[in-house]
């Protein structure tokens, strides 16, 4: 088994120059794919179940596949719930043995927010696990606005909670199907210079590849979340295979057919980020 806390891959990360994709996994299928990507690419891999995967499979079978998929892996494999709500949904994570747990308390008041961060980290750290946090809120294309993070707050948000990662809103936006504006990199240097832990990108699909690169090369972001370029990645696979194959019905053999496309997505993502051969 390889599993792995977020922790123990960010930390060479940063020191290395090089940033571990947050994989958004939504079913067998693109997870299987992920981790085979990691291996083929000899890289670190962080599995994500986020609160749209939570809702269509249980957490407890997501947990069974993530940590089969670990046990016969030979890289490292972080298994990760994203964007959970609550001390509760941390705690079943935790309890169901996930590695690292986020929790998203980017809505609160700043002092509630470090308050359930820290409880959070409190019981992810008891359990040898990691925890992210939120500060700023990351926005969505074509849904809620964005709030910048404060670099003072950032500062108080990492000191007061102890987490190990920090994810950061600097014009990255979720569920971008093109390329936006990219970072804002004076407000990503303040940040960086008034705080010291490893530094998350949420919406990474919406970044520039070229400014993906050069950040996780020199900046402090280690990790990149990407989800609908992926997503988008193994919907063109579907419609592909059906379009080749219109009287094909059978689930199975549909949906194994996106895993090599998926697979090859996500091995350029690793290779993007430098994450590959790191493992």
């Amino acid at each position: 088994m390889t599993l792995a806390t977020l922790a123990q891959v960010l930390r060479p990360a940063n020191a290395l120059g090089y940033a571990v994709p947050g994989l958004v996994c939504l079913g067998w299928e693109d997870m299987r794919a992920y981790v085979a990507a990691a291996e083929a690419e000899r890289a670190p891999v962080i599995l994500q179940a986020g609160p749209g995967c939570r809702a269509h499979t249980p957490l407890p079978i997501l947990a069974a596949m993530f940590h089969h998929l670990a046990e016969t892996a030979s890289v490292p494999v972080v298994l990760h719930l994203d964007h959970g709500y609550s001390l509760d949904d941390c705690r079943a994570a935790l309890d169901l043995g996930f590695t690292s747990v986020m929790v998203d308390g980017s809505n609160l008041p700043l002092a509630e927010n470090i308050a359930l961060t820290a409880a959070v980290a409190k019981i992810a750290h008891a359990a040898g696990a990691s925890c992210e946090g939120e500060i700023g809120f990351v926005g969505y294309a074509g849904g809620a606005a964005s709030a910048g993070t404060d670099p003072k707050d950032a500062a108080r948000f990492a000191a007061e909670t102890g987490v190990d990662a920090m994810a950061i809103s600097v014009g990255n936006l979720h569920l971008q199907q093109s390329a936006g504006a990219g970072i804002d990199l004076d407000r990503l240097r303040a940040i960086e210079a008034a705080t010291a832990v490893p530094l998350v990108i949420h919406g990474g699909s919406g970044v520039p590849l070229g400014q993906r690169a050069t950040l996780a090369a020199t900046s402090r972001i280690a990790k990149f979340n990407i989800g609908t370029e992926l997503r988008m990645a193994f919907g063109a696979a579907l419609r592909d295979g059906l379009a080749r194959d219109p009287d094909q019905f059978d689930r199975i053999a549909l949906l194994r057919g996106t895993e090599a496309a998926v697979t090859e997505a996500a091995r350029a993502v690793m290779r993007n980020l430098g994450a590959s051969g790191r493992a």
